[in-house]
């Protein structure tokens, strides 16, 4: 399990962005941050990361004090984080980028099967460089795959996956997340706004000004971030759920 406690920081400029963040992300289950923009979400998962440092607070991961720990202590440990806007390597190919990501050697079989997971024909982006020539969405797909195909990654953390991806792809992508959950293996976090998305989670937790506003079951949450406290939400039998 990993904890949040009492985390705080604020940027360089010396804006507070997250002001005492409480948080406990269960084991093995698959949780969605949402909320307003600007709230801290995007802090909040690189803090998760290691790429900023609390200035007050505690993070703990099984039991472990992580706080001051950077993003290569807390990869070794099992972190994996998918950035919103990736990064791109000059010189790296996309095989090299995943078989980095394994830490073996794939065949090509297998690397169609990891780029198909995010939408993205294998025999065209294999030996792709991960550079300028890819476009954001490309760029996007290809660092999710290597995310999921992490080796040893216990704790997966995905920034606003969605974006910069066509819907098509992104239907693939709930599909991989959704056999993710299945397979009950990992712990997943996904800063997202996206209601199918939302509708796949275990948890959601609410993150607005800098605070968790509200954290529970998918089932208590999510019918009042979509109509409300006063209307009930009705999930009707092989239709869209919808408003009673």
């Amino acid at each position: 399990m990993l904890k949040l406690q009492g985390i705080h920081w604020s940027t360089p400029e010396g804006e507070e962005i997250l002001k005492g963040i409480d948080l406990d992300i269960p084991e093995k289950e698959l949780t969605v941050i949402t909320g307003p923009n600007g709230g801290g979400k995007t802090s909040l998962a690189k803090m998760i990361a290691g790429i900023y440092t609390p200035s007050a607070g505690k993070i703990e991961l099984d039991g472990q004090d992580i706080t001051n720990w950077n993003v290569t202590e807390r990869a070794k440990a099992g972190i994996a984080y998918a950035f919103q806007q990736p990064v791109r390597f000059k010189g790296l190919t996309v095989r090299d980028l995943l078989e980095l990501s394994a830490g073996a050697n794939i065949e090509e079989a297998k690397l169609c099967g990891m780029l198909s997971t995010v939408g993205l024909c294998a025999q065209e982006y294999i030996n792709r460089s991960v550079d300028s020539s890819l476009s954001g969405g490309e760029s996007k797909r290809i660092e999710i795959a290597t995310v999921l195909n992490r080796k040893g990654a216990s704790l997966l953390v995905f920034d606003e996956p969605e974006a910069g991806i066509d819907l098509w792809s992104f239907g693939k992508l709930t599909e991989a997340f959704e056999r993710l959950k299945a397979e009950g293996s990992r712990s997943i976090v996904i800063i997202s706004h996206q209601e199918r998305i939302m509708e796949i989670a275990d948890n959601i937790a609410v993150i607005a000004n800098g605070r968790v506003r509200t954290f529970g079951k998918r089932a208590d949450i999510l019918p009042e971030l979509l109509y409300g406290e006063k209307q009930p939400f009705c999930p009707v039998a092989g239709t869209k759920k919808e408003v009673c």
